[in-house]
């Protein structure tokens, strides 16, 4: 059974909105509502609202909204059971026993179980004589036994099933190792270890539990050379951050942020405890924001070779509008014996010249706004005119682009100083260029306000509505409902979800229904398990449009006969009334755009 609904309203009454989400977010108050940078998107500028009359959120930036509880399974990527057991836990409550999501939460449990085993089983294995190849390598890589056993470093035996063997003597069954992504099925019934002949690093979490590993293959070894943990119930590539674990806690003003683990794991041996980095994929706006909770200055070194500088360039465009202070850490250039370059990384670097090399470079790191001049100064030949503008053309752009007046002057004389031209000239080229950006996005708004019917659809494409007009009366009514709880009897026997034109709101409308004759809650936040996350979102900027309560009872009418003609246009049916199909006269209302 599910988790009692007596439980999920006295929980929500507990959790005061604001409170929760101020855990999270700095919030300040203005009019009614509070506002803060949005923590699912990357913005500079407060669009995410907290209504604690409503007790919801809401982004004007990205669209997510919800209540409370989804607030907890966006930010925390938990399911709806775990984020009440999480809101339980900090209201001091304790979640009843239940049926199905139990069987979730013990799922859940029993997978990072098996890791954590599985875990022990290969840093084992790392000490055993079967382990000795593994262990030269971690030596050759200058990898101490301390370091080896703070990371949790191991190895995988070069055998078929050496860790389902192990595991399953231990109680685990095929279809757990197989969901964990620790083994893989085979012929016959049969499975093998996802994992042979590699060193393995084990993944932890933040809050401390083995999600998954990251592999390494040996010198001399066939297969692919990084090899993790396919996407399980517990391992998420797009939110992990390897040695977050570690670097959440460093004294140090910043994180760095590196491409390899074996480049995290050397520099923390070498005393740098801030260093971490993604999971063998490129950076998202999902890292960015999770970086942000940890830290207000993030610091990128990638390798020093071409493709490095890619990234680099890549993850300065991603982190622009993140609510973090960005540097740049360039590696010195490296070179062969005959005096070609060859690339440098973190790794390579803190080896051959030590930490107090390392450190210097990074004191030494550049903001981002230098590193983007420097690069552009490197791309173009300033020895002719032709390269010249081309440098200015770019220089004048990646200028204009700096929100602070006080940014754009101190690195346009920069960029004007290293151009050969005055500061003057090029601060006018710039005002130019943002005037010329600003008239083309009042085009684009305007162009948009022509089509007041693209403004009333909802954001994601799959919710869209065929009937505008119905779905804005659709829309009014389960406002109303949400609201003012005690308009159930007027819609019931009235109108029917068939009647519905937007399939969602059919769905939300039903679903209200539903809970209101069985006695349920049907405040929004207890809504939170039944609806998908874009659902969620759309109805609370459904709730978030203004509605006259004072004539509710009138409005609702309104509604139902909009409603209700509009399907009978349609063919969709209506009530017993022949009269209904005649009606031409309707109530043209304000709150749905009329």
């Amino acid at each position: 059974m599910p988790i009692p609904e007596q439980f999920i309203d006295e929980l929500v009454a507990r959790s005061e909105i604001s409170d929760v989400v101020s855990s999270y977010v700095h919030l300040t108050k203005k009019g009614n509502n509070l506002w803060g940078l949005c923590p699912f998107h990357n913005e500079k500028t407060p669009s995410f609202s907290v209504s604690p009359d409503k007790q919801i959120y809401h982004c004007f930036g990205c669209g997510k909204g919800g209540g409370v509880i989804s607030f907890i399974m966006e930010m925390e990527n938990l399911s709806f059971p775990d984020a009440v057991r999480l809101l339980a836990q900090r209201a001091g409550m304790e979640v009843p026993e239940t049926g199905t999501d139990e069987a979730g939460r013990k799922k859940r449990a029993r997978l990072l179980a098996a890791n954590k085993d599985a875990a022990r089983f290969y840093h084992d294995y790392l000490k055993s004589p079967g382990g000795t190849r593994v262990r030269d390598y971690i030596a050759q890589r200058q990898l101490t036994p301390r370091t080896a056993t703070r990371f949790g470093l191991g190895a995988a035996p070069d055998q078929w099933d050496g860790l389902t063997r192990a595991l399953t003597e231990k109680g685990y069954s095929k279809m757990e190792l197989i969901d964990a992504g620790l083994a893989v099925a085979g012929k016959n019934g049969g499975i093998y270890d996802k994992f042979r002949a590699r060193l393995m690093l084990p993944v932890i979490d933040v809050r401390g539990d083995v999600v998954g590993f990251t592999s390494r293959i040996l010198p001399g070894v066939e297969g692919p050379k990084y090899l993790n943990t396919p996407e399980t119930m517990v391992f998420h590539k797009g939110r992990l951050i390897y040695a977050l674990n570690f670097a959440k806690s460093t004294k140090r003003p910043n994180l760095v942020l590196v491409e390899g683990n074996i480049d995290v794991i050397t520099l923390h041996q070498a005393g740098f405890d801030n260093v971490v980095a993604t999971m063998g994929t490129a950076l998202t706006e999902e890292h960015a924001r999770i970086l942000a909770r940890y830290t207000k200055e993030l610091v990128l070194c990638y390798d020093n070779d071409a493709a490095g500088k890619q990234s680099t360039d890549r993850v300065l465009n991603i982190l622009k509008n993140a609510n973090l202070n960005v540097r740049v850490l360039q590696l010195p250039n490296a070179y062969d014996a005959e005096g070609k370059p060859i690339k440098q990384d973190p790794d390579d670097f803190v080896k051959k010249f030590g930490p107090a090399a390392f450190e210097k470079c990074l004191n030494g790191s550049a903001g981002q706004n230098d590193y983007r001049l420097e690069t552009l100064l490197h791309k173009h030949s300033l020895a002719d005119e032709e390269g010249r503008m081309a440098f200015l053309r770019e220089a004048v752009e990646t200028v204009a682009a700096l929100p602070s007046p006080i940014e754009r002057e101190i690195y346009g004389n920069k960029a004007a100083a290293a151009a050969g031209i005055s500061g003057t000239a090029f601060a006018q080229e710039v005002e130019r260029y943002r005037k010329n950006r600003a008239w083309q996005a009042r085009k684009r708004q305007e162009r948009k306000e022509l089509t007041p019917a693209a403004q009333l659809q909802p954001r994601e494409r799959e919710l869209r509505y065929e009937n505008i007009r119905s779905a804005r009366a659709e829309e009014g009514m389960i406002r109303l409902l949400l609201l003012e709880p005690a308009l159930f009897p007027q819609v019931e026997g009235a109108l029917r979800p068939e009647q519905f034109s937007a399939p969602v709101l059919a769905r939300i409308y039903a679903l209200l229904c539903q809970r209101h004759r069985e006695g349920r809650s049907t405040q929004l936040a207890a809504l939170t398990g039944a609806l998908t996350a874009d659902e969620m979102s759309h109805l609370v900027r459904v709730m978030d449009q203004p509605e006259a309560l004072a004539h509710s009872s009138q409005a609702l009418r309104d509604y139902i006969e909009i409603i209700q003609t509009e399907a009978l246009k349609r063919g969709g049916g209506g009530q017993d009334d022949p009269l209904l199909a005649a009606r031409e006269k309707f109530r043209e209302r304000k709150a749905y755009g009329g």
